[in-house]
């Protein structure tokens, strides 16, 4: 397994400098102004699936869920879409922009068991029609010490539980993401077992912050950002928020999950972000935000507990020991 870390020295280089706050505010307004008239978009007017594969636009309107929209610079759009995890196209960062054109994202469905009422395969169609698109300024933090600021595009996964109606003895959710050798040469390396799978409780799926994500900056996710639906939970470490998932299942059960099993005692099933609990290999106190310097010397700003989202989510973990369920 290849860990980047702020003492192997390795120098990752960037795309640009951050957004100006003027910049990105005005961006946010214009958002919200214009909404209305991208009837032709996902969300409002909900394009066809044909043309996701051709990098539609992809708007939403405002979040209103508390915590959704961080005032904060956002990420330059290089760095989003060509700084990134997704092993199945290889362990450097920015292999998957280099090698993510090959997945197939037409035609894609993802299929919904286990402790449901109404189990079902969805099309995307389906799925993008379900609720309405939103844009989300997520703060995305890594393992591995960097993080992001990200405009995603999508609707709460609460909204996909509810058409589904779990039973009463539903109390988790696995997600199965995509797992083809045809089209992933990194699925050649044995880091992990694949399909990769990760899991949430149910009451953490239910979250509202928990979002489905079918975009970013305005358009349909890239390949390499996890095409053509993913997760995102922003209260996690990055490897939580699953990419390209063709499967979710409602389980009794704590379901297995990839890196959890990969390496028990590094990476936990919660993986909730704690300053607190460090890794075996480096420290989770501080962290790199990625756009804002490189190098050796790359300025680092203290690691929040649950990357922020602490007034939101808490509550969910009230009485735990944090460090031992990590």
């Amino acid at each position: 397994m290849i860990i980047r870390t702020q003492t192997d020295g390795f120098i990752h280089p960037l795309g640009s400098e951050i957004t100006p706050q003027a910049a990105f505010l005005d961006r946010r307004r214009w958002l919200a102004q214009s909404a209305v008239a991208l009837g032709s978009a996902w969300g409002l007017g909900h394009a066809s699936a044909a043309q996701a594969a051709k990098g539609a636009p992809l708007k939403g309107v405002r979040s209103t869920v508390a915590g959704a929209m961080a005032l904060e610079a956002l990420t330059p759009y290089a760095d989003v879409t060509g700084y990134n995890n997704f092993y199945e196209f290889g362990l450097d960062k920015a292999d998957p922009a280099r090698n993510a054109h090959t997945l197939k994202t037409t035609p894609w469905t993802v299929s919904v068991e286990g402790l449901v009422a109404k189990p079902r395969t969805w099309g995307m169609e389906e799925l993008i029609k379900l609720a309405p698109m939103e844009e989300r300024i997520y703060r995305l933090r890594c393992v591995e010490g960097w993080s992001m600021v990200v405009p995603w595009v999508g609707y709460s996964l609460s909204a996909l539980i509810r058409a589904v109606q779990p039973l009463g003895s539903a109390r988790y959710v696995e997600f199965v993401t995509q797992a083809d050798p045809a089209t992933m040469p990194g699925l050649r390396n044995s880091v992990l077992n694949w399909p990769y799978l990760e899991g949430l409780r149910l009451d953490e799926a239910q979250h509202p912050l928990t979002l489905l994500t079918f975009g970013v900056y305005g358009e349909v996710l890239p390949k390499q950002n996890g095409a053509p639906l993913r997760l995102v939970v922003p209260w996690k470490y990055g490897f939580k928020s699953g990419k390209s998932i063709v499967k979710i299942r409602f389980t009794d059960r704590e379901p297995q999950t990839s890196w959890n099993v990969a390496a028990p005692n590094e990476y936990g099933f919660f993986a909730n972000v704690n300053p607190a609990v460090t890794h075996p290999r480096w420290s989770q106190a501080t962290e790199r935000r990625i756009g804002e310097a490189a190098g050796l010397f790359a300025k680092r700003r203290p690691t929040e507990l649950f990357n922020g989202y602490g007034p939101q989510v808490a509550s969910m973990y009230a009485g735990m020991d944090l460090r031992r369920f990590f």
